[in-house]
């Protein structure tokens, strides 16, 4: 069912509405992104061994990969602007306990783990939410344009933030850091509230009832869940590009995380080698991002995701294959690869945005999203089990051999090809 957008009062009156929105939501990713190191840094003060830093990440992102496509119910049942400022300040009130606790000096490692994890319940109604409300708003030829710089925004405020955190937890601790992430929270939900937005709201004979049992609204929530992917499922171009960028992220994921053996392993660049080449590909990001956001990138998205696809592929094995006298070309090669990575992942964005209908699109993005959150937990734990026998650079290189498969892969499937042909849901 194709439903209209709000009829603006004046032209353009979506940009000034995206502008109070993504500049609300700068403000909280970086406030975030501060006080996400924060919790982690404050888990190794404590004596945290690495076992336990791994269960605090793996408490970031078990809610996304676990409830995001009953997250996506949640969002297509209620309006957007509400779903955003309750998880908002849902992550406010966690993060409001972890600043108290923390400045009264008590802010032990179980109740750290606990906020990671309720903080990742609420992103995982926020993120499926906020990639909702940019087609309802927008023109659809704006789309594209739109998802670069939605990632310009988000790779801003992560430099930014880690940058910020490190200045700050030395000199203030976590309660500091903390608050600061309340104030974010706080700012992006006025300024979501400020545009005063109405979006699509399913019909209420759709959505479970007061009186409904616990066990009729669960499966009435499982439907609707089956109905997204079904929704999904009968966009064949869509839904194979879906599944191709899953394995991407399988096969990138591992490359990441072996960024400083790499570094300090390989090219003996020390630990200051290793945030060179982290800083090269964030930069390579936010250089992408701000393209893609100028331009709207290329016409058919197809290309851009096939020309990451085979860039990505070629960076990583060049980076596998070059000596260790040879860091400056690990470090183009960072670059490359972080350049590619908006390239891939804008389009697929920008097209669940076009071809999904309104009242389909949160369980979509909460599917879409528990996808690739499994993608990073699986792909590392298939390289670790064989990274330390075979070594990073061969690891490497079999990554980018991988990846150019994928892109071979890509071009034989006929409905991935034709994608930018087929009919859109407006």
């Amino acid at each position: 069912m194709n439903t209209p957008k709000p009829v603006p009062s004046r032209p353009y009156a979506w940009v000034s509405t995206i502008a109070i929105v993504w500049g609300g939501e700068l403000f909280s990713v970086l406030t975030s992104s501060i006080v996400q190191m924060g919790l982690i840094w404050h888990i190794a003060a404590q004596g945290g061994s690495a076992g336990t830093i791994t269960l605090a990440s793996m408490a970031g992102f078990l809610p996304l990969a676990l409830i995001g496509p009953f997250a996506g119910v949640i969002v297509d049942r209620h309006p957007i602007t509400a779903t955003l400022i309750g998880s908002d300040l849902f992550i406010a009130a966690i993060s409001l306990v972890v600043a108290m606790a923390a400045l009264l000096g008590h802010a032990p490692v179980w109740l750290i783990m606990a906020s990671l994890f309720l903080r990742a319940i609420g992103s995982s109604l926020h993120t499926p939410a906020f990639n909702a409300l940019t087609p309802m708003v927008a023109p659809a030829e704006q789309l594209g344009r739109l998802s670069g710089i939605a990632q310009c925004v988000q790779s801003l405020g992560y430099i930014a933030g880690y940058a910020m955190a490190a200045v700050l937890y030395p000199i203030f601790g976590l309660g500091v850091m903390a608050l600061i992430d309340v104030v974010g929270a706080l700012v992006a939900s006025l300024a979501v509230w400020m545009t005063r937005l109405t979006t699509y709201v399913r019909p209420v004979s759709t959505t479970a009832t007061d009186s409904e049992g616990l066990s009729v609204a669960v499966g009435r929530m499982l439907s609707e869940t089956r109905d997204g992917f079904r929704v999904l499922r009968a966009d064949s171009g869509l839904f194979a590009l879906l599944i191709c960028g899953f394995a991407f992220s399988l096969v990138i994921s591992p490359v990441s995380a072996l960024f400083p053996v790499m570094c300090l392993d390989h090219f003996n660049s020390g630990t200051s080698g290793a945030a060179t080449a982290e800083v090269a590909f964030s930069a390579g990001m936010l250089v992408s991002s701000l393209v893609i956001g100028a331009t709207g990138g290329f016409r058919r998205r197809v290309v851009s995701v096939e020309l990451a696809t085979v860039t990505y592929g070629v960076a990583t094995l060049i980076a596998g294959s070059a000596a260790p006298s040879m860091f400056p070309a690990f470090l183009a090669s960072a670059v490359v690869m972080g350049f590619s990575s908006p390239l891939y992942s804008a389009p697929q964005i920008a097209l669940i945005q076009e071809r999904i209908a309104p009242e389909y699109l949160g369980r979509v993005f909460g599917l879409y999203g528990s996808l690739m959150a499994w993608a990073l937990p699986l792909g590392t734990a298939v390289s670790s089990l064989f990274v330390d026998s075979v070594g990073a650079t061969v690891w490497f290189m079999g990554s980018g051999v991988a990846i150019l498969a994928l892109a071979v892969t890509m071009v034989l499937i006929p409905s991935i090809r034709a994608i930018d042909d087929g009919d859109r849901h407006a």
